[in-house]
């Protein structure tokens, strides 16, 4: 079957940098940075698969992280010489499979909390450090087996974002994220059973910004212990008192780091 076209935001001229989102969000999430970088990048920034523009997945087969690479590939080719790739949580997931996968058109990878739970469970079997969000998953996944995507949704939020952030989530926004959130099974299997081992991500030796919030739940943290010790080129920040949706909720602070980091590659 065809691989459809994805849906680019695009803005600027210069090198090339495409940013991809994080589940339950769209490439809107990177309208800020898009205007941060316009004058001296050309920016692209596709939605992934049943996310904003984008099409829905075309398979009954379970999605896999290298589905989303094939989907923007296209994208990495456009600007006509290597990119740097910015994303975050599930995007930032991609962009690690997609340098993997396309060495000669990555040039630097600029990186929020990637989701690669694979990679803690790959060090050892549960109980291990993606257990909270395993246990999200699962309860996000009977509520929708029971019918109730409002529930499903609040699991989802509130581990990422704090007991109480559903509640407080603003109402016009609830249905959307409500059904992108009905995919989380769908997510979970992507990111729990990518083969790719971490050793695999040391050929990646270019310039690296791993970012990591100080109040992101042990999940996120999990991973970055296994993925840091293996690359070769890495930078990493860390956000005090900041979470995994930093990018969302504090995106000045994310917005600048990125802009530095790929002022000085």
């Amino acid at each position: 079957m065809p691989i459809p076209a994805p849906y680019v935001r695009e803005a600027g001229t210069g090198p090339g940098v495409v940013c991809i989102h994080s589940n339950a969000a769209s490439s809107a999430q990177w309208r800020g940075l898009m205007d941060l970088l316009c004058g001296t990048h050309r920016v692209l920034a596709p939605d992934s698969y049943s996310a904003g523009k984008s099409p829905d997945w075309h398979s009954a087969r379970e999605i896999a992280l290298r589905d989303e690479v094939e989907l923007i590939a296209p994208v990495l080719a456009l600007p006509g010489s290597p990119v740097a790739l910015v994303a975050h949580s599930y995007g930032a997931a991609v962009a690690l499979i997609a340098a993997l996968a396309n060495p000669g058109r990555v040039r630097a990878l600029a990186v929020y909390e990637p989701t690669l739970f694979s990679l803690v469970d790959a060090q050892g079997p549960p109980p291990n450090g993606a257990d909270g969000i395993r246990n999200a998953v699962a309860a996000a996944c009977a509520a929708l087996d029971a019918g109730d995507r409002d529930a499903a949704a609040g699991h989802f939020i509130d581990f990422w974002m704090g007991a109480g952030s559903w509640s407080a989530t603003p109402p016009q926004r609830k249905p959307a994220i409500a059904e992108s959130v009905a995919n989380v099974r769908r997510w979970a299997h992507a990111l729990m059973t990518e083969p790719t081992p971490a050793e695999a991500f040391a050929a990646l030796d270019i310039p690296i910004l791993y970012m990591l919030g100080g109040a992101s739940p042990e999940s996120a943290h999990a991973v970055a212990r296994a993925l840091l010790p293996v690359l070769p080129n890495v930078r990493v920040v860390e956000f005090p008192g900041l979470g995994h949706m930093a990018p969302i909720t504090h995106p000045d602070l994310i917005n600048a780091e990125i802009a530095k980091f790929l002022g000085e590659i």
